[in-house]
């Protein structure tokens, strides 16, 4: 019994896996193409039953987790100035980069989903903050993703990448400063000025948020290895 149902269990881990190769292309469509329409959708979603959730898209943390671990593979391919730079060793697998890039990354749905909820006054708790970050997982996937990009772009040696990373990053933050200002218009119901205010002051403080996880993390991690 316990062989069947490790066998069960390693058929239904295969089957998710690969049907990510359907669902993940699927999910980061509808992320871009119509935002306002996939963070309408998890918040919806959070109200069915378990296991009815999420049946045609990947679930918005997984989606978001998946898009970090692409970021990452485009980033370790790619050459950088920083390649022989003396960084620290625990820093230099690919997991704990990953693990960091989670760690940074999720400020900004976070920073958005809590000032959506302190602008509607409601009690910042588990339950009231995860519909609203789910939500925002949808939006900040490809954002980081094209974001990241930009960045690795700018640190190719000899500044070969310095303006298409340049466009990529201008390109991820209007798309994102645009798409996160109509959902804080209809969300909040509020004016396009005071939502773009919102919003830019919410990118800002995220920004600010993930420069000093970054560098917290550096120097953990440094003083970790001696």
């Amino acid at each position: 019994m316990d062989l069947m149902r490790l066998l069960k269990s390693l058929e239904e881990l295969l089957y998710e896996l690969v049907s990510w190769l359907i669902f993940y292309p699927v999910t980061m469509w509808r992320a871009v193409s119509n935002p306002l329409q996939m963070m309408r959708y998890a918040d919806v979603e959070l109200s069915d039953r378990p296991e009815q959730q999420y049946e045609d898209t990947l679930s918005p943390p997984l989606f978001l987790l998946i898009t970090l671990m692409i970021a990452q593979a485009l980033s370790s391919a790619l050459p950088s100035i920083y390649e022989h730079a003396a960084i620290p060793k625990a820093l230099s697998t690919g997991s704990n980069l990953l693990i960091v890039r989670g760690v940074i990354f999720s400020a900004f749905p976070l920073v958005m989903a809590t000032s959506l909820l302190r602008r509607k006054g409601v009690r910042l708790t588990r339950d009231t903050l995860r519909p609203p970050f789910y939500s925002q997982c949808y939006v900040a996937a490809p954002f980081v993703l094209l974001l990241g990009l930009g960045l690795d772009l700018m640190l190719i040696p000899q500044q070969r990448g310095l303006a298409t990373g340049l466009a990529a990053v201008l390109a991820a933050v209007l798309w994102y400063g645009q798409a996160e200002t109509r959902w804080f218009m209809r969300d909040l119901r509020i004016g396009a000025v005071r939502a773009a205010a919102l919003v830019a002051g919410g990118m800002a403080l995220a920004a600010a948020v993930t420069l000093l996880l970054a560098l917290a993390i550096g120097l953990a991690l440094k003083d970790s290895t001696g």
